[in-house]
């Protein structure tokens, strides 16, 4: 199976030039913890929740996301099998793998996509007991 039978296609995004609270508001109406970061539709970041908190409050910053992102993207291919996505989720300890397709956001495939996927719980188990070993 691949990665684009099971990808969430309409993915919210904000800009490296959006605030810190615009990326909050979106995720919080969205009830997501995380959304990339996407300028003229190329992935340049993630921005999670975590990441308003610790590098963005407890600094006393109130600024754009550009200053507060992860810029390390791992992304895959929508053509990419579900093991490879579990396999690079394990690998790089995220939980949420920007889809990209010529160089654009295509969509986002999450560890809960492919929990829920019966071939791949095997993997996507797998993938979560490495991710969890390291937090």
């Amino acid at each position: 199976m691949k990665v684009r039978e099971i990808m969430s296609r309409d993915v919210a995004y904000c800009t490296s030039q959006d605030s810190m609270e615009t990326a909050a508001s979106k995720m919080e109406s969205l009830n997501v913890g995380a959304i990339p970061v996407v300028n003229n539709g190329q992935v340049v970041g993630m921005v999670t929740d975590r990441d308003l908190v610790v590098r963005g409050l407890a600094n006393q910053q109130n600024s754009k996301v550009s200053e507060v992102m992860s810029n390390n993207i791992v992304s895959i291919s929508p053509d990419a099998s579900l093991e490879e996505a579990a396999a690079l989720m394990a690998q790089h300890q995220i939980r949420r793998l920007p889809v990209v397709e010529n160089g654009q956001l295509a969509g986002i495939v999450s560890l809960g996509d492919l929990s829920v996927r019966e071939q791949a719980n095997e993997s996507a188990g797998s993938a979560l007991s490495d991710i969890s070993k390291n937090f």
